[in-house]
């Protein structure tokens, strides 16, 4: 197991700039998710901790070791990707055994951790086969078997259950996370799925253009956004925020409803309330028609607009909502301690 410290890394493809002096610190056995949209550079981020991508400027240090100059092989560093990255030609025994034969491990070990790995991760029955032999989450286990074999001190992984189907996906989440707490060996893992990574991260490091917007538990993301970029991307459905106006005691929305709440920054402010934490109630102060229902199951999502007004608004309502006609009035109440606003020109939170 290994920390894993970035120090005011950059990096540039060209004149680009795609990495922005980011800094970050992953403890050693922590599983750390890097999420954000596509194109905000964590795969990136997490190529240069492998040695995959040159550090322009700042360092990558592995228990306290400056490793910018090794190479990959050299960080002791085992990674997972998409796209499994199988030799077809070759078994499963052979694919988890041949990273292992080319660093001249004798053969006696070479079986012993091979053997031991496919145990974890239930492959015993397949060490025979090919990888065009096997599904999609038993070809996944293979790679994350001949990570394993190499007994690193890092686990990476790079959205590696993007190809996957939805329920295969949240078995293969549980399985990852079984693996973690059975190994502890730090693990850092990419993805742009936000349910992905509250599910998995003990910290979750949010993302976006290059740079963190926000480092914590995913509690502590969720419920206590530093900034509206991370505000609107965790959480599914999205947080629904509003264009307002505050004058410290009030606020008033763009449609003249106005509600009491105080606030420590005076004119544009973002309000930000997350579906769940709005009711439909007649003593609502806030007034809204119907846009669509969505079923979902457990829950219905009824999707409103703010009355005269272009502002979208999501509520998440338990249970089978009775029917509802596109058009109907209705009036939203909310609990004052769960309202989180914002400064509309920093982003940043303000209460």
């Amino acid at each position: 197991m290994a920390t894993i410290n970035l120090k005011n890394l950059e990096k540039f493809y060209g004149k680009n700039k795609v990495i922005h002096g980011l800094s970050a610190d992953i403890k050693d056995g922590e599983f750390v998710v890097l999420v954000g949209p596509s194109g905000c550079g964590k795969s990136t981020l997490l190529r240069m901790i492998a040695g995959l991508e040159e550090v322009n400027s700042g360092e990558v240090l592995i228990d306290g070791k400056k490793v910018n100059d090794l190479e990959p092989m050299e960080r002791n560093i085992a990674m997972v990707f998409q796209n499994y990255a199988l030799y077809p030609h070759m078994s499963v025994y052979d694919n988890m055994a041949y990273g292992l034969k080319i660093a001249k491990i004798p053969k006696n070990e070479i079986d012993d951790r091979v053997k031991k790995a496919a145990n974890i991760l239930k492959i015993n029955d397949f060490l025979d086969r090919k990888p065009s032999q096997l599904s999609g989450g038993q070809r996944q286990r293979v790679a994350m078997g001949r990570a394993i074999v190499r007994s690193p001190v890092a686990f990476l992984y790079d959205e590696p259950l993007s190809n996957l189907d939805a329920a295969l996906r949240v078995q293969m989440r549980l399985e990852i996370k079984k693996l973690h707490t059975q190994l502890k060996t730090t693990s850092v893992f990419v993805t742009h799925d936000q349910i992905e990574a509250m599910t998995l991260g003990d910290r979750l490091v949010v993302m976006n253009l290059g740079k963190v917007m926000q480092v914590g538990t995913p509690i502590e993301v969720y419920s206590q956004p530093k900034n509206l970029f991370t505000a609107q991307f965790i959480g599914s459905p999205a947080m629904n925020i509003f264009q307002c106006e505050s004058d410290g005691s009030q606020i008033k929305f763009v449609n003249g409803n106005q509600i009491n709440l105080s606030s420590k920054k005076k004119g544009s402010i973002a309000f930000g309330i997350r579906p769940e934490d709005l009711k439909i109630s007649k003593e609502g102060n806030l007034n809204a028609h119907v846009d669509m229902l969505e079923m979902i199951g457990s829950d219905t999502l009824v999707h409103a607009n703010l009355e005269n007004s272009d502002q979208s608004l999501v509520i998440s309502v338990p249970g089978v909502l009775n029917k509802k006609d596109i058009g109907d009035k209705i009036k939203l109440s909310f609990d004052s301690t769960k309202v989180h606003l914002f400064d509309r020109e920093t982003g940043e939170r303000i209460n």
